[in-house]
């Protein structure tokens, strides 16, 4: 069983890049009402070009923001203390974190990340945004997407139209391209860095568990999260999200969001959503490796290895099987199943997607429809209470959709899956992304198991539960 949205770090240290005042491939294009569409145009002075980023810079740079946003967070205190205190004895505190935006619609609706504003989203604090002039806006929150990062904010222009910059998702990224990241790292204004672009497709890496991103070697850093990844035409190409770094520092190793991925979520808050419905494969696999490869009887090792198909998704119905290779998605190629989800990913549902696979050492393109992760069985999202074990827990029901939003395995298998633990008995012993796997000998597959098992008064509790892939027994 996966743990609940991992931190994939795999080298020293994964940094997001808000700085906190707290002292302790190929897609299909989308048209978005009001957006710019990105224009192809030579420099006026090819000479000026070669000798600075000024022109790039003074398009774009009117577009980029400052994000800040402020939270009251409660502390922990000392019992005895609030005790004799009354229960008011402090333990407030005003925690805030300054990051970066671009502006991609003249009306006010700006890009950032998520993790600027994460906790403030319900309103439990402000977000003010600067722009390159120096006027403050107050922000409210359009869309909040915690898978890929991202967050679209929205400020009352009073009918000003702003400098906007274009998302460009259908520049054909190469490696080597130059290009500028733009922001205000460590609160110090707005700043322009310049570099390369280092890598692409890079999808083990990031707190994120949806996301393909660009690397580059130009410098970002803590308070550049949420700015601008700008190509030589002045465009969007991606949002600036994380280091990784020794220090804390820029080392020359940053990642960005695709555009594709930016673009697919402002077109779905622009559109009146809520949530980003990706579609899903409803494949498990694992990437071919040299050894898997001479087994196969493959020249190189490319693909993904399908392990499991789930029953009905929509790889299932397109006719992929077990022992099947996955070797692109549109045109994308795919090498594991990070690349496989974002390809599939940044699709509308309902879109047919050519995708090639190998069995039996011949290439074959089949077509597979994007489609959302279905909901089945339905959550039964249910809090326990009583006098029992499992007092203070709130459990669900697992389905791909289920999965899909909370980052684990969507062939964990029926079962309740924990989601919160409030206190309660619940707290001394269980954890969040626990499965509960049988109750005194009954086998539970699912929420109405469990809430029927909780319901009883055994003398003994004998309890299994999955953890981390392993099964714990518990007796009380």
């Amino acid at each position: 069983m996966k743990t609940m949205r991992p931190l994939r770090a795999l080298l020293p240290v994964v940094v997001l890049l808000a700085a906190c005042s707290n002292p302790t491939g190929q897609t299909q294009a989308q048209s978005i009402p009001g957006m710019p569409a990105p224009t192809k145009r030579a420099p006026a002075d090819a000479t000026t070009m070669k000798m600075s980023f000024s022109p790039v810079v003074k398009k774009a740079a009117p577009a980029v923001v400052n994000v800040a946003s402020r939270r009251i967070v409660r502390q922990r205190v000392d019992p005895f203390w609030d005790f004799f205190m009354g229960g008011g004895g402090g333990g407030a505190q005003v925690q805030g974190s300054l990051g970066s935006g671009a502006i991609v619609r003249a009306d006010g609706v700006i890009i950032t990340n998520h993790h600027n504003i994460e906790g403030i989203v319900e309103g439990k604090g402000d977000i003010t945004v600067q722009l390159a002039d120096r006027r403050e806006f107050p922000a409210t929150v359009l869309l909040d997407d915690p898978r890929a990062d991202l967050a679209v904010l929205k400020i009352d222009t009073k009918g000003e139209k702003l400098p906007v910059m274009a998302i460009d998702d259908q520049e054909q990224l190469e490696v080597g391209d130059l290009v500028l990241a733009m922001g205000n790292p460590f609160g110090v204004g707005q700043t322009v860095t310049n570099g390369i672009v280092s890598a692409l497709a890079r999808t083990d890496v990031g707190a994120a568990d949806f996301g393909s991103y660009i690397q580059t070697d130009a410098a970002i850093n803590p308070g550049n999260s949420g700015g601008p990844l700008v190509d030589m035409d002045g465009d969007l190409v991606g949002i600036n999200t994380f280091i990784i770094s020794r220090s804390g520092s820029s080392s020359g190793v940053g990642f960005a969001i695709p555009a594709a991925v930016v673009r697919q979520v402002v077109a779905t808050a622009l559109g009146g959503g809520h949530s980003v419905v990706r579609p899903w494969l409803g494949v498990e696999g694992k990437p071919v490796t040299g050894d898997i490869a001479r087994a196969l009887g493959m020249s190189i090792p490319r693909g993904v290895l399908v392990a499991q198909v789930y029953p009905g998704s929509s790889a299932d119905r397109a006719g992929v099987k077990e022992g099947d290779i996955i070797l692109s998605i549109d045109g994308r190629a795919v090498n594991d199943q990070g690349g496989g989800a974002f390809a599939i990913g940044t699709h509308k549902v309902g879109d047919r997607v050519p995708m090639v696979i190998q069995r039996n050492e011949k290439e074959q393109t089949i077509t597979v429809r994007a489609e959302a992760a279905p909901e089945i069985p339905a959550r039964d999202e249910r809090a326990i209470a009583g006098n029992n074990p499992f007092n203070g827990a709130t459990v669900l029901n697992l389905s791909p959709a289920v999965a899909q939003d909370l980052g684990v395995d969507p062939f964990a298998g029926k079962g309740a899956l924990v989601t919160k633990i409030a206190p309660g008995y619940a707290q001394n012993w269980m954890r969040p992304g626990d499965f509960v796997r049988s109750v005194n000998g009954r086998q539970i597959n699912s929420v109405a198991d469990l809430a029927a098992a909780a319901a009883t008064k055994p003398q003994r509790w004998n309890i299994t539960i999955e953890r981390g892939g392993q099964l714990i027994q518990a007796q009380f």
